[in-house]
């Protein structure tokens, strides 16, 4: 059991991280990060990344972090890594979107909140 949180760099990100953080603390399980940017060094973590990493309260402990292909669908990369490391609760960030560009491009959040098998926490950044 983990709490998993989908990452990329953004205040979103961010904020989804921090709360998957306190999440983690609260319910005394481990942190998994799911980096969604696909990355060419899997070894090397990405430097926005490592900076949130140093400034997570120590009871968290040190993540497994894991990175989407860059052929995998996002949303479904999010629910099977979900499966995989069998997440309690993902959290995802979420930004707003007017309702054509969800229609064209598709809501990865939407899509995780309908095909999840456990909860989903959507954080917003704070403006």
């Amino acid at each position: 059991m983990a709490v998993l949180v989908a990452y990329n760099d953004s205040p979103q990100g961010e904020a989804a991280l921090r709360a998957a953080a306190g999440e983690a603390t609260r319910r005394r399980l481990p942190l998994a990060v799911f980096v969604l940017t696909p990355q060419d060094d899997e070894t090397a973590v990405p430097a926005d990344l490592a900076h949130l990493l140093e400034t997570l309260p120590s009871e968290v402990g040190p993540p497994a972090i894991t990175y989407r292909d860059p052929d995998a669908d996002p949303p479904e990369a999010i629910l099977d890594e979900a499966e995989r490391t069998s997440a309690e609760l993902i959290v995802i960030g979420s930004r707003k979107r007017t309702p054509v560009g969800k229609f064209l491009l598709g809501s990865t959040t939407q899509r995780v909140l309908l095909d999840a098998s456990v909860p989903v926490l959507v954080i917003k950044a704070q403006h």
